[in-house]
């Protein structure tokens, strides 16, 4: 028991020192870079401190006027903060913390709360670097957070600060992104395996999900897949919606061919359990150093349904794919065998959505309680490394938070500024540790301003979902552990008069006058019902118990940082609204 707590307090400690950023200086290097716009005219490059709350941007682009970087909001420009600089004829710089009061309308902040470590101009380049707290104190500047960040880029073609919308770009961006894959160890024996849907030919319809079932790699010991990547063909990216990877039982008698995955043929939606997923906007994901997706023992998969979610919302004829997932594995084992966990609210029609609604939160409740028994084991803890989260067009925001006795523990993980564009597997700042017995909630939230008729749970791009996949270590035989709430109180509780077949109160729900007052009536209703629990094994075991939606306990704000820019003096402002810096930085920093 002493060695497993010195193990424990040992990979914590370099956990954290992996983590939690590093000091940076005006020269380091950053980790981390996106273009920001369709013609790689700008780009950013950035990096953290994660222990000191502070990030340092370094923003490029191609011309000789004024640059801007920033961080704006999902609806509107107004309001978003911007740190502008440039540098003049005469060789000196200007840089200032603003915000936009307007669509297009610059005002300087009262607090700077933006350093300027380096500024230059070249025949071709204006390269601007600053750090800024993840949190400031002036209310003009928005939180940096582990939320999705609506990153804000625009520049000038001369020194006179005014945005204009065709040199004005907004990306979404999961700027705390805490490990960066190439500090982590490639084994030199690394074997890469594609598995793809060859020449699909893509419905003219809406949604479309395709379905084969392929062979893992035969290997005639233990391996560890360590890493995978999305096989996307080019031009085809936007039509790609998800590709998720499911492990199937060895037991199972499997189809053949291409098919529609949950369509009239059931066996195409056999294997249920996930094992590897990406989705629009995400890039490869690396397991842990200690951790790997086994194959080559008698407990591990031989075969995978491959699942593809094309989006095909112009109905265009004529277009092939070959998508899929690359593999990379290797014999040298990590310490533990990764699985992965489904979290959330069971996809199917009693999870509705009401239309005309500006925010509505739905709940999927996890008890771990039964996991021991179906498990056939018993159960150490788990360890939650990673994480990805998933909701369809409607979804605005997901949290997932722990529970211990009755007790609220902690978020594991949140975003209050979800995309559908940008769903990636993402890593937590550190390990979450879940015992037997603990409870797990999803929260999503949903707007539906848009919609005249009801939203319900279901698979196409158009219905909703509500999921949390966590990535953890060591593996158990659990695949999914999903709720739904009690459809016959909530149309009891909407005044209908309910029917004890569930699909039917869907029904009656459908002609409900859905007036800002039911809905909230709705939402309250599906919080307080009883949740029934489904807990799913990795061979197809199902078992179902109940329990009630706890209270979920606003995680409070950080402190601010002061700034250590000062207050701007109406005399600094040269050219206007700006301070001039009689300096010239070092040379330019040209792309790589």
């Amino acid at each position: 028991m002493a060695c497993i707590c010195l193990f424990r307090l040992f990979l914590l400690l370099v956990l954290a020192a992996l983590y939690q950023g590093k000091h940076l200086n005006p020269t380091s290097h950053l980790r981390y870079s996106r273009f920001l716009d369709p013609s790689n005219t700008v780009f950013l490059r950035w990096d953290f401190d994660y222990a000191a709350e502070i990030i340092t941007f370094e923003i490029q682009i191609r011309t000789t006027g004024w640059v801007g970087l920033g961080i704006t909001d999902r609806y509107t420009f107004v309001g978003s903060d911007l740190v502008v600089g440039g540098v003049l004829p005469s060789g000196n710089v200007y840089f200032s913390d603003q915000h936009l009061v307007d669509e297009d309308t610059l005002e300087e902040d009262g607090s700077q709360d933006a350093e300027l470590l380096g500024l230059t101009e070249d025949a071709v380049y204006t390269t601007m670097r600053f750090s800024r707290p993840f949190r400031s104190c002036d209310p003009h500047d928005l939180d940096i957070s582990s939320d999705t960040m609506r990153v804000l880029a625009a520049y000038g073609l001369d020194d006179t600060p005014k945005l204009s919308r065709e040199r004005t770009f907004v990306k979404s961006i999961f700027l705390l992104q805490i490990v960066q894959h190439d500090d982590l160890d490639v084994p030199k024996d690394t074997i890469i395996y594609d598995l793809e849907i060859s020449n699909f030919l893509i419905p003219e319809d809406d949604t479309t999900y395709a379905c084969i079932f392929l062979p893992l790699p035969i290997v005639s010991q233990k391996h560890h897949i360590y890493k995978y990547e999305p096989l996307l063909v080019e031009h085809n990216e936007t039509m790609v919606h998800h590709i998720l990877m499911y492990a199937c039982g060895n037991a199972s008698v499997l189809p053949t061919g291409i098919n529609e995955c949950y369509g009239s043929d059931p066996a195409f939606s056999l294997c249920s359990h996930v094992i590897a997923g990406w989705a629009v906007g995400g890039l490869s994901y690396q397991f842990p150093d200690e951790a790997g997706i086994s194959i080559g023992t008698p407990l591990d998969p031989q075969w995978v349904r491959l699942e593809v979610h094309y989006s095909n919302f112009h109905n265009l004829p004529g277009i092939y794919d070959t998508s899929g997932m690359r593999l990379f594995y290797t014999k040298h084992l990590r310490k533990y065998d990764m699985g992965v966990l489904e979290l959330g609210i069971s996809v199917f029609p009693i999870h509705f959505i009401p239309p005309g609604a500006e925010s509505f939160m739905s709940y999927g409740l996890c008890k771990t309680e039964k996991f021991e028994e179906m498990n056939g084991a018993p159960i150490a803890d788990i360890y939650v490394s990673g994480y990805l989260i998933h909701t369809h067009l409607a979804g605005r925001s997901l949290q997932a938070v722990q529970y211990r006795n009755g007790t609220q523990l902690q978020t594991i993980c949140k975003d209050f500024s979800y995309d559908f564009n940008l769903q990636e597997t993402r890593d937590l700042p550190h390990l979450v540790e879940i015992k037997p017995g603990d409870e797990l909630l999803i929260e999503c939230n949903y707007q539906t301003l848009d919609r005249e008729f009801m939203t319900f749970g279901g698979p196409s791009t158009t219905n909703e979902m509500c999921l949390v996949f966590f990535f953890y270590y060591p593996r158990i035989n659990i695949s999914s552990c999903l709720g739904y709430p009690d459809i016959i109180y909530v149309t009891n509780e909407l005044g209908e008069e309910a029917s004890e077949n569930p699909m039917e109160n869907l029904m009656i729900l459908n002609n409900v006058e859905w007036t800002p007052e039911n809905i909230k009536k709705a939402e309250k209703a599906c919080r307080e019902s009883q949740q029934t629990v489904m807990v799913k094994t990795i061979d197809e075991q199902e078992e179902n118990t109940t329990g009630w939606i706890p209270d979920i306990i606003p995680t409070p704000r950080g402190p601010c940082l002061e700034s250590s820019g000062g207050k701007v003096e109406p005399q600094d402002k040269t050219p206007a609204g700006f301070r001039a810096i009689p300096m010239t930085l070092s040379g330019p920093i040209l792309l790589p």
